[in-house]
């Protein structure tokens, strides 16, 4: 029980968007919402690449639960991993760093190699620094193009809402690290 508390506190905290260099003081940001009925919504587009790595010295995702029965089941269901992976304008791991993609998702589904997911794009650089996009969706990983919602975001971000579409550039089967391109459109 004090596992599942845990993990649940957890899940909520990781949610909550953070922000880095932007005051966030109750006047200034209601100073924002007096704004925001007179303002125009802005789209913003990104393409980058999420590195999730699980094998070697250095791993961006590691495991942090697990059923009984996950290692013996064909869709790893039931495990839980915890992920803080380099976001990069390139598919090579040596291009440049934008952000974060820090968050957790777990193996949920009996059937299938399917995903709950809930994690921030945390920007690092650029413009977007201190800013992040909020995702929480399913994740169905067979599927070459996979939608998961943008539910929220901080900073220049604040009540985003849009899409991330995730495609599988890259997998090693053997380790299962594995390299995700994702076309991202928000209005904000």
């Amino acid at each position: 029980m004090k596992k599942l508390l845990f993990l649940i506190c957890l899940l909520i905290a990781i949610a909550m968007p953070s922000t880095l260099g932007i005051d966030l003081s109750p006047k200034v940001v209601e100073e924002w919402f007096e704004k925001l009925s007179h303002a125009e919504e802005k789209m913003t587009k990104f393409h980058f690449y999420f590195h999730d790595t699980v094998s070697g010295n250095n791993p961006t995702a590691i495991q942090i639960a697990q059923a009984n029965f996950s290692s013996l089941s064909p869709t790893s269901f039931g495990l839980v991993r915890m992920m803080d992976n380099p976001l990069t304008v390139g598919p090579d791991i040596n291009s440049k760093v934008i952000g974060r993609t820090q968050g957790i998702y777990g193996f949920s589904s009996f059937e299938d190699r399917e995903l709950l997911m809930t994690f921030n794009f945390v920007f690092t650089q650029g413009k977007y620094n201190g800013s992040t996009l909020s995702i929480l969706g399913h994740n169905r990983v067979p599927r070459k193009y996979r939608e998961l919602p943008v539910v929220g975001g901080s900073g220049v971000f604040r009540l985003a809402r849009g899409t991330v579409t995730a495609r599988t550039y890259w997998y090693n089967a053997t380790t299962r690290d594995l390299i995700i391109e994702c076309y991202v459109v928000v209005l904000h």
